[in-house]
């Protein structure tokens, strides 16, 4: 057996996976439809939407598995990403990449496997829409167009969700994702007894830096600032664009020392890009910050509101 390997943008691949905010969630008609009919059409026992995550592939959709998910390692789908086309396995057992594979020498004994990888508008492969059978078989040109056509309609519907939930730009959450992920996070930090810290970030001078070089100018700032967020925050906060040049973050189990460092590390990589990134100005920003026992916070909205009225005091003071 041969373990798939990694991708070359592996990273960005996950960061754009984890942003999308699809893992583990609930089975989605618009997701089992296309698994439905692929089933269907090619007469197959098994047809899957597996999202492919650092160390398993998990299931979106799945018809004719009991399995929510399995490990990468052993995964057809984490081969199928590799490549822009269809990857076909006529016979598994003849194959030397998978010929000794548990999942062909166990359930679901897979001896046919036809996967489409599904990318996403920055051009990462997160997904394959997948065919299995327990009997070799080939696929012809027509079934090849009618598979790649359905792996298509599966991209749209994996667009709709990124639109729904993530900031096209910068491809960081949107004010909706963010709040639905903050409210869990929220929940969590409740029923562990932990601390919030509520982080409300402005771009300074953001409308100059549109109307001196242009707005294409404009929004590589506001990308490099969220890459500043996703170096910066760890995988257990909560960070988005919230609109404009406002971003925010929720940083969960922090105490006011943990904020501090927090704060410097944000200021020092915003620091390092100036540096390094010569562009005709600097990116500089303004920062409220709200810390509460968890159980004290009765919403989003309101550390929102607060962290929003201490960002403005900040801006008035140094103002004067």
């Amino acid at each position: 057996m041969i373990e798939p390997i990694r991708p070359i943008d592996e990273e960005k691949r996950l960061e754009t996976l984890r942003a999308l905010q699809i893992l583990d969630s609930v089975p989605e008609e618009r997701f089992d439809r296309l698994t439905r009919m692929a089933k269907r059409m090619f007469d197959v026992p098994i047809s899957l939407v597996a999202f492919i995550d650092n160390d398993r592939q998990w299931f979106k959709s799945r018809q004719g598995l009991e399995e929510e998910q399995t490990p990468r390692t052993i995964s057809f789908c984490g081969h199928a990403i590799l490549g822009d086309e269809a990857f076909i396995v006529p016979n598994a057992l003849e194959d030397e990449r998978f010929k000794n594979n548990p999942l062909v020498l166990g359930e679901p004994n897979i001896r046919f496997y036809a996967g489409c990888p599904l990318r996403v508008s920055n051009g990462s492969k997160l997904a394959t829409l997948c065919l299995i059978d327990r009997e070799p078989r080939e696929l012809d040109q027509e079934d090849l167009q009618l598979l790649q056509d359905l792996a298509a309609m599966a991209e749209q519907e994996i667009a709709a969700v990124q639109l729904a939930t993530l900031d096209e730009l910068t491809l960081i959450s949107n004010r909706r994702g963010f709040t639905a992920l903050g409210d869990h996070a929220l929940h969590v930090c409740r029923r562990k007894n932990w601390p919030v810290t509520f982080l409300l970030f402005d771009l300074n001078e953001f409308k100059q830096i549109n109307d001196r070089f242009g707005h294409a100018e404009g929004d590589r700032a506001l990308i490099s600032f969220a890459k500043v967020m996703q170096k910066t925050f760890r995988d257990s906060d909560v960070f988005a664009r919230i609109g404009g040049d406002e971003f925010a973050a929720l940083l969960t189990d922090t105490d006011e020392s943990d904020v501090v460092l927090a704060l410097e590390r944000f200021a020092s990589e915003v620091d390092t890009l100036n540096q390094t990134e010569k562009r005709g100005y600097n990116i500089h920003y303004s920062v409220g910050a709200v810390s509460r026992p968890a159980s004290s916070v009765s919403s989003m909205d309101a550390m929102m509101a607060e962290a929003d009225a201490r960002m403005y005091e900040g801006k008035n003071e140094a103002m004067r």
